[in-house]
């Protein structure tokens, strides 16, 4: 099933999105909802929050004073920890129950306020924000709600900060207009976005990509994008995933690149790689079938330049994710590469002139491997004899979770 995160500050609109993703099909999981249910009377959560609060927390009917804890917890933040340390693991086993019970092709929607402040962000396929200027949530507040401005900027204050959700976001409704412009963009992200991501996952199918190469300039965000990717993938196979590295073009500040995002996933051995070609799938990484080995840059045995490619089944995310042998020399390659590149200025200005060169050549073209094989000669005449004269000089050597003599056998 596709999982999706959903959060956003107080007052940015993200109860709406939540009611029109379960409209338009989607299994809701809704947060604030089960917080509510754990803590009705007679409830083992109840009984704990009065243990930790005292029973002037309850109204005279003996329910949650919600106002009252309110008024403690958004002021004094050790309190809303111990609060938090008593509902939040409740709520998580009633979602865990409800995710059980939904239809393996599901898209299942949790609605988390607080998935940011409490570090849930790679437990999802994709994480949507919903995302409003604070000036307009506060005058939400105080207008709708009847807050107080200082009540309104405690529950703000409570809660990550805009930018640390933005940076969480795999992708961000803006709502800063009209209940109907929401509506419409939650709508285009169901049928152009979850509903193709969902049917890739199901079928283990990656994305489809057409259309000839197309360099697009630098992009500040690439960095980001990959680092949670990459902790994506090192969740979902924790044990077996050596490293996950940002390599390629887009890892080059000021490169320009086609916008995929290359990954390099290290492993002990290929035999690894086949075993967690499945988790890797269900995180949202499907394997591209027939994809085997890399072309050999300079080095005599083909076999040694193995691998497995897995792609992204997210429509709107190309990712290319190598999986390699650590200590190998595809493995070994893309890192010095990489690095060759982001130190050597002249190097990287004569690869951009190449990309931009055999772009130009294949500009007609129904895909990219016209693009991708024309490259090679570069790579093999040019890129490999210069990064290691360039490693060599500066003292190069790959990332130490590989043992001194594999790195050894690579040189």
């Amino acid at each position: 099933m596709l999982k999706i995160g959903l959060t956003g500050g107080i007052a940015s609109g993200k109860s709406l999105v939540a009611t029109r993703l379960a409209e338009l099909g989607a299994v809701l999981v809704d947060a604030d909802g089960i917080a509510r249910d754990v803590v009705e009377p007679g409830t083992p959560g109840l009984a704990a929050v009065v243990a930790a609060f005292g029973p002037e927390i309850l109204d005279g009917a003996g329910r949650l004073d919600r106002p009252r804890l309110g008024a403690i917890v958004f002021q004094h933040p050790e309190r809303r920890a111990e609060l938090n340390g008593v509902i939040h693991p409740l709520v998580r086993e009633r979602a865990a129950a409800v995710i059980a019970a939904a239809p393996e092709d599901a898209v299942v929607v949790q609605d988390i306020p607080l998935l940011v402040e409490t570090g849930q962000q790679m437990n999802f396929h994709l994480v949507l924000v919903v995302d409003a200027p604070e000036d307009v949530r506060l005058q939400r507040m105080t207008e709708h709600r009847g807050m107080t401005e200082a009540d309104a900027r405690a529950r703000m204050a409570a809660q990550a900060s805009r930018q640390e959700r933005l940076a969480a976001a795999d992708a961000v409704l803006t709502n800063s207009g009209t209940r109907d412009e929401l509506l419409a963009s939650v709508d285009r992200l169901w049928d152009e976005r979850l509903v193709p991501y969902a049917r890739n996952i199901s079928r283990a199918t990656v994305a489809a990509r057409s259309g000839a190469p197309v360099l697009a300039a630098p992009d500040s965000d690439w960095p980001r994008q990959a680092a949670g990717l990459a902790g994506r993938l090192k969740a979902a196979a924790p044990e077996d995933v050596l490293a996950v590295d940002h390599i390629g073009s887009t890892a080059v500040p000021g490169l320009e690149a086609k916008d995929v995002i290359d990954l390099q996933l290290a492993v002990a051995d290929l035999a690894t790689a086949d075993r967690i070609a499945p988790l890797l799938g269900a995180a949202g990484f499907p394997l591209w079938p027939g994809i085997l080995m890399d072309s050999p840059h300079g080095r005599p045995d083909p076999a040694a330049w193995s691998k497995r490619l897995h792609g992204n089944a997210d429509p709107a995310r190309p990712v290319n994710l190598h999986v390699r042998v650590a200590g190998s020399p595809g493995w070994r390659f893309a890192l010095c590469f990489r690095d060759w590149l982001r130190a050597d200025p002249a190097a990287r200005e004569e690869y951009a002139a190449e990309k931009r060169r055999v772009a130009a050549l294949h500009a007609s073209d129904a895909t990219t491997s016209g693009y991708a094989e024309d490259k090679e000669a570069w790579f093999r005449d040019v890129a490999a004899p210069g990064m290691e004269r360039w490693a060599e000089c500066s003292g190069w050597l790959p990332p130490s979770y590989v043992s001194t003599s594999a790195n050894a056998s690579q040189r």
